[in-house]
């Protein structure tokens, strides 16, 4: 399938009123149990998770080729739509974009880290641009806004405000979805989705948020999981190394590899 035909599958994966639930993923094995569950229909990186796997710390610590060629093998081992954790772009974003694209990728996160809104806005457009320029005018940029990621000790409606009129623009500027991150509440996910429209934001899966019959009954388009996957996954094997050490073995409903 063409990269923009696997773009065009992603952004209808988005817009159905179904809500799109990725858990993502790290490396190949990884990326290979995912998608070998029934009902996967998309997959997304989570870049924390590929540095730690990696040894480095977040927040782009990892070189942006090194984050490149571990998307790259994610993306060859599945015929699904991948779409890649590329934390702020690495100092230029629209150049990781193509860059990615050329690995495989059909879609990115891409934080704002709250840089001034004109300076966020225009590099939103940038991405597009060069996504255009690469043959996925259907790319689907995750526009991400840090504005409750970075709150800090700010009163939740000035947050709440600031990711309303990022976000906005961000959508303006031609990103498809805007990604925001946080516990939010039921009444912050309605004013998100009013101001963006249905089928526009995508939020992260922490303890404490809306259900999914929730959240799709409000419109959002997409949920996933950042590193909370991986640390399920090294949870259950911490768990594994005490049952061996109390004289145990490994669980009866352990799955094959893939």
């Amino acid at each position: 399938m063409a990269a923009n035909d696997r773009a065009s599958r992603l952004l209808e994966l988005h817009k159905n009123p179904k809500l799109l639930t990725v858990v993502n993923v790290w490396d190949v094995i990884s990326a290979k149990a995912v998608a070998g569950v029934p009902g996967t229909e998309a997959l997304a990186t989570a870049s924390h998770s590929i540095a730690a796997s990696r040894g480095y710390e977040d927040g782009e610590n990892i070189p942006v080729d090194e984050m490149i060629e571990e998307v790259r093998r994610i993306a060859a081992a599945t015929d699904l739509p991948v779409t890649a954790d590329l934390e702020g772009g690495y100092s230029n974003a629209p150049e990781t974009v193509r860059k990615a694209i050329g690995a495989g990728v059909v879609g990115a996160n891409i934080e704002d880290q709250m840089k001034p809104i004109a300076e966020a806005t225009a590099q939103v457009e940038a991405i597009m641009k060069a996504a255009a320029a690469e043959g996925v005018p259907d790319f689907v940029l995750n526009a991400r806004t840090d504005a409750f990621a970075r709150a800090g000790d700010r009163p939740q409606d000035e947050v709440l405000a600031d990711a309303v009129e990022r976000g906005k623009a961000y959508l303006e500027a031609g990103a498809p979805v805007i990604f925001v991150p946080g516990l939010l509440s039921d009444e912050q996910v309605v004013t998100l989705t009013d101001a963006f429209g249905p089928q526009r934001l995508t939020v992260v899966g922490i303890p404490g948020i809306p259900s999914q019959e929730r959240l799709t009954e409000l419109g959002v388009a997409r949920i996933s999981f950042g590193p909370l996957s991986q640390r399920v996954a090294l949870t259950a094997l911490a768990e594994l190394v005490e049952s061996v050490h109390a004289g145990g073995g490994i669980p009866a409903n352990t799955r094959p590899l893939n």
